[in-house]
């Protein structure tokens, strides 16, 4: 995805990053599995490789919605920068009066 404004998320808030981790944590797990295999019971085994072949495919699926919502979001604020603005604004202005007001 190409990014324009550089300072609008954290140099390590990536969503690559986030997505390594991920990926990270499910080779993890696969490795207890795995040691930890001879210990468990062959229903409990098999209840985890299945869970996490479901976190895998979960992580992508949100992996690919987020970066066709970042997407998205960036047409539509190239396409309407003015009116975009003013939405912001004006959503700031209602929070400020919702966090103001006690």
């Amino acid at each position: 995805m190409e990014v324009y404004f550089d300072n609008l998320t954290g140099k390590d808030a990536t969503l690559e990053q986030l997505a390594e981790d991920v990926s990270g944590l499910v080779r993890d797990a696969e490795t207890l599995v795995q040691t930890s295999g001879a210990t468990l019971s062959q229903a409990s085994r098999a209840e985890l490789e299945s869970t996490l072949a479901r976190m895998k495919a979960h992580g992508e699926q949100i992996k690919q919605q987020a970066l066709s919502g970042a997407r998205a979001t960036d047409r539509v604020i190239r396409k309407y920068p003015y009116q975009s603005l003013g939405v912001v604004f004006g959503l700031g202005v209602v929070a400020g009066f919702l966090l103001r007001r006690k």
